[in-house]
């Protein structure tokens, strides 16, 4: 591909670092489109132009017909596994059956953890008088429990024997996640190993919330 492809993205959408990890593990040249969605920049007519959901990440391909918009991360990084499968790790093994495993622990990461952080879902809890943090928190804990049982099975060094598959490109934004409500990581041992394994990775550490360029000063990494 001659030419760059584009994201869209938010330093903490979990969704959008799925995106950012993958694209840095396939060394694919991407440039960032900054959507605040605490300015409700996701809801403007020219996003949704975009992306229909008003949701981020959107991932936008070159084609000399007209450019190809992903606009759900499983989706998306499907699509680069399948379009760049020389590039980097392949984030879906070759044989079915360990295949469906990878997407088994992806999924509960999808379905079950990533909706109850969402902000459009947090926004809705609020009226309703539950705290947000810990409506969140709990049942980011049921899936991180059920996540810990199927991984005990297939583990090596990441979720599914000793290479990054698409469940570890999954798990790690969401342990961020979790981390900032309160979850105790250390609570799913094997889990928390994957997570520890998976941090020492450079394009995990170029992914974290916190390093991004529209990460508010606040919360930027401070350098030594």
């Amino acid at each position: 591909m001659s030419e760059r492809v584009t994201l869209y993205t938010y330093f903490r959408s979990s969704c959008s670092a799925r995106l950012r990890i993958a694209l840095y593990l396939k060394q694919i040249p991407f440039d960032s489109v900054f959507v605040n969605l605490l300015r409700d920049e996701q809801s403007t007519s020219s996003h949704r132009a975009i992306n229909p959901s008003g949701t981020v990440p959107a991932l936008v391909i070159p084609r000399a017909s007209g450019p190809l918009t992903i606009t759900q991360s499983i989706a998306a990084l499907e699509y680069l596994d399948e379009a760049f499968p020389d590039q980097g790790p392949s984030l879906l093994p070759s044989d079915p059956d360990t295949r469906a495993i990878v997407r088994n622990l992806a999924s509960i990461i999808a379905c079950d953890i990533q909706p109850v952080t969402n902000l459009r879902i947090l926004e809705r809890v609020a009226p309703l008088g539950a705290d947000r943090a810990a409506w969140s928190k709990d049942l980011i804990e049921d899936g991180l429990r059920a996540y810990e049982a199927l991984v005990s099975n297939s583990a090596g060094s990441f979720s599914v024997g000793d290479q990054i598959t698409l469940a570890d490109v999954c798990l790690i934004p969401a342990a961020w996640g979790a981390e900032r409500v309160g979850v105790d990581l250390a609570a799913f041992p094997i889990t928390h190993r994957i997570i520890q394994n998976l941090e020492k990775e450079e394009s995990v550490q170029k992914s974290h919330w916190r390093t991004q360029d529209d990460t508010p000063e606040e919360f930027r990494v401070k350098q030594a």
